[in-house]
């Protein structure tokens, strides 16, 4: 496998081209942003912490039969991944609301329903995110119906599966943010993005201290060590 070039810079990774014409390299950086670009920062060290956790968390679906674009970890901060066609599409799995949602909803901070709220968002950074429902996302041609049952399922079936697992470390999954894309390989719709503190909400089911993006967006400081936490505890689930 060789590495080649530049096709995707983004904030937070980057996407190189590899030889095989199915599959990408995924480099995170240490860059972190939030509230659509308005907040950004770098913190040393998270981009090596984010690939790792990713790679944890990705590899646990595969092994349970949820399939997604990682492959492998082939450096600190890079991971071989299929190649994927974007679906600009967001699916939310919330098990708490928490932050804007819970304020947008007039509910307590950490408000936990007795249901699994599933919401989708427009992935279109221009018009902040939209919320949708699946009839704006065919209307958008973004998925069919039943593609759409589809990826609520298999994101359910994540949540889940990693919610479990978090559990076992001590984590709970207070919510995370899931992208899907067509595979080049074989076009399945899968799970094309990572899982990471900086995609999901974190808490340590202990003390509630948040071990995720959290900590950027609300100046709590220990972005990087709280990261760490959360890697070191999978880690000693390996």
């Amino acid at each position: 496998m060789q590495k080649r070039e530049l096709i995707f810079k983004g904030n937070e990774k980057q996407v190189f081209a590899t030889d095989n014409p199915h599959q990408v390299i995924f480099r995170y950086t240490d860059v972190t942003v939030a509230y659509n670009n308005i907040k950004r920062a770098r913190f040393v060290g998270k981009g090596v912490l984010d690939n790792q956790i990713s790679a944890i968390l990705l590899g646990y679906l595969n092994q349970n039969g949820i399939e997604t674009h990682f492959i492998e970890v082939v450096g600190p901060d890079e991971q071989l991944c299929r190649k994927i066609e974007i679906i600009p599409l967001q699916v939310v799995i919330r098990n708490r609301l928490t932050a804007s949602e819970a304020t947008r909803l007039g509910v307590e901070d950490g408000f936990k329903p007795g249901n699994t709220v599933v919401e989708m968002r427009y992935n279109n950074s221009e018009l902040g995110d939209p919320l949708i429902n699946k009839s704006h996302a065919v209307a958008l041609g973004l998925m069919t119906y039943e593609e759409l049952e589809h990826v609520t399922e298999v994101a359910l079936q994540a949540n889940k599966l990693l919610g479990e697992y978090l559990h076992r470390a001590g984590i709970e999954l207070v919510d995370m943010r899931l992208e899907f894309g067509r595979a080049s390989d074989n076009g399945h719709i899968i799970i094309s993005d990572e899982i990471s503190p900086d995609t999901c909400r974190f808490w340590d089911e202990a003390t509630g201290e948040k071990l995720d993006k959290d900590r950027f967006r609300l100046d709590l400081s220990d972005v990087v060590a709280s990261y760490k936490i959360v890697l070191d505890r999978l880690n000693q689930l390996q």
